[in-house]
């Protein structure tokens, strides 16, 4: 299961630098976990560290000028941390699988001579076989949209930013003019013809890049969630689809999907949801007569179904967020914000432990990450799962690991809820 194991980003609103987990060159620092969470009060930038994945995923699809004008984000100006200047920047570091070399991606988008955004520069980083410390070596570098690949699994170059003067356009004369010998072997030279759009999404459709076209998968392959109920209540055209999209509006067909494909696997959903929301015995769908899907959910006692469209907020979020955790193909990394709204506080236990267990169970589950400002949510989880996020006097926000504090690991240890002891206000800053 690919997994992110530490994520960096600079002058994103709020954000102004803050580091979750462990980057390449921090090694005394902890991983993330399979199950993450980010807690804190309201306006403290929760909604903007689950946005600074969508953004990431966003520029992938559509390209950084897109980016950065979808969903309400004001473009450039609007995401850029307020009085600041230079470049937002975005740092991932992960794995393909347990025993892989981690990857890091680095990149920085910022304005252009016209005042558009576009990206400034993109890298990745890899150290080689048998190199477990020290600088990995570089296997895309672009600098505005010209810059080198490394072909193959085990290449690359040893770029010593902080320790010397990289010139890239003069390492790519050299290859050019075949000066470098070695070093342009496996080497191809990229030039991009619009500096909008990423260098991963053109060259990792590309065999003679693995490692870019693992890591393209790897983003393209994230799940964020979008769900609303009333996008849920909607009626889609008949049609079994495979996965549940971001808006939860096609929960009907996934539906369908699972009764047709999968019904074992769908009846266990049904128990669950049964075993949580008492009365509920079975789920369906039925096609109108004009090819539309209705979602049909049967109470004990009621001879007459009830439709989607009359069932709570709560019901229908439990269901989706079930229905996803059970996808046969389930996505790398599932982000979630907020999963409480609407949910009864005595379910919230429940969610977490089943997100706990679905990221952490041995069938190559979602590594999952969800905001929430809910202490019952919090309850059912340990210290170095959680990240508590605060606003500074500088009105930019800070981040630290609840497990960094003894005394919180001493607390929950003797068999105090963490989220008791939010509430109680001892995850605050002393």
């Amino acid at each position: 299961m690919s997994k992110i194991e530490g994520f960096r980003i600079k002058n994103y609103r709020a954000l102004r630098d803050v580091t979750l987990g462990k980057l390449w060159n921090t090694r005394d620092a902890n991983p993330l976990t399979p199950m993450t969470a980010v807690i804190g009060k309201n306006g403290v930038g929760k909604s903007t560290i689950f946005d600074a994945f969508g953004f990431l995923s966003d520029c992938l699809r559509g390209g950084v000028e897109e980016a950065c004008d979808s969903r309400g984000r004001g473009g450039f100006k609007g995401i850029r941390s307020q009085g600041q200047e230079g470049s937002v920047e975005f740092e991932v570091y992960y794995k393909e699988d347990g025993n892989a070399r981690p990857i890091t991606y680095e990149l920085a988008i910022d304005l252009d001579s016209t005042g558009r955004p576009s990206v400034k520069s993109e890298r990745l980083r890899q150290r080689r076989k048998g190199q477990d410390k020290g600088w990995p070596f570089s296997f895309l570098i672009l600098n505005e949209g010209r810059g080198i690949a490394w072909k193959g699994e085990g290449e690359g170059k040893k770029v010593e930013e902080d320790k010397e003067q990289f010139d890239l356009f003069k390492l790519i004369e050299s290859i050019q003019t075949g000066e470098a010998g070695e070093e342009s072997k496996e080497t191809e030279l990229v030039e991009l013809d619009d500096k909008r759009k990423l260098g991963i999404a053109t060259l990792g459709s590309l065999k003679q890049h693995p490692r870019i076209s693992a890591f393209r998968r790897f983003i393209e392959g994230w799940y964020l969630s979008y769900f609303t109920p009333d996008s849920a209540r909607s009626l889609p055209l008949a049609g079994p689809q495979k996965h549940l999209n971001i808006h939860g509006d096609n929960l009907g067909n996934v539906v369908q999907f699972m009764e047709r494909e999968h019904p074992r696997k769908f009846q266990s959903i049904l128990e669950k949801i049964a075993g949580k929301i008492p009365g509920l015995n079975q789920i369906n769908t039925e096609r109108s007569p004009d090819g539309r899907l209705l979602l049909r959910f049967n109470d004990k006692g009621f001879s007459d179904p009830f439709y989607a469209q009359q069932m709570s907020d709560g019901t229908l979020k439990v269901f989706a967020y079930l229905l996803l955790l059970e996808d046969p193909s389930p996505p790398p990394f599932l982000c979630i914000e907020e999963p409480e709204n609407g949910l009864y506080h005595k379910l919230l236990e429940t969610l977490a432990r089943e997100f706990r267990e679905h990221a952490t169970g041995h069938k190559g589950g979602s590594q999952v990450f969800v905001t929430t400002h809910q202490p019952y949510f919090v309850d059912a989880l340990e210290p170095k799962e959680v990240w508590i996020l605060e606003k500074g006097e500088d009105g930019f926000s800070t981040i630290r690991r609840a497990s960094e504090d003894p005394l919180i690991v001493n607390l929950v240890s003797e068999g105090l809820p963490l989220g008791g002891l939010w509430y109680s206000d001892y995850l605050d800053s002393r």
